[in-house]
């Protein structure tokens, strides 16, 4: 099976037939008749799913980790009892509690601040 990583598309070539109708089966991915390959966006469920099927090539490997990293820090900003701003908001008044979450799950998801490192005991419930 070859894999190729192209603007925000996962492409696959040449995969057998039982991991042509796994893939098939989630729907994430469609058939491209002229090219003879499957096609579809590139999300963390879908990367997930492939690396439990294959072994996933360095480049895409690293795509997956960096997705689960930031669907870590989201999740982690949302259950915060008192989030603490990540970034000087251009308000006035002060931010309520969920603004500040919403905000600053807003800056992790966009990618326009690095995921905060989260500890070993909070990786694994």
């Amino acid at each position: 099976m070859k894999m190729k990583l192209d603007n925000g598309t996962l492409i696959i070539a040449d995969c057998d037939g039982m991991q042509f109708n796994i893939i098939k089966s989630w729907n994430k991915m469609k058939w491209n008749r002229s090219r003879q390959w499957l096609e579809g966006p590139c999300t963390g469920e879908l990367l997930n799913r492939l690396a439990g099927l294959v072994r996933l090539p360095a480049s895409i490997e690293a795509e997956r980790q960096h997705i689960n990293r930031i669907a870590l820090a989201v999740d982690l900003e949302r259950m915060k009892e008192a989030p603490v701003p990540l970034y000087k908001y251009p308000v006035k008044f002060p931010l309520f509690k969920h603004q500040v979450r919403g905000a600053n799950m807003a800056l992790i998801t966009f990618g326009l601040i690095d995921p905060p490192e989260v500890p070993e005991q909070e990786k694994d419930p």
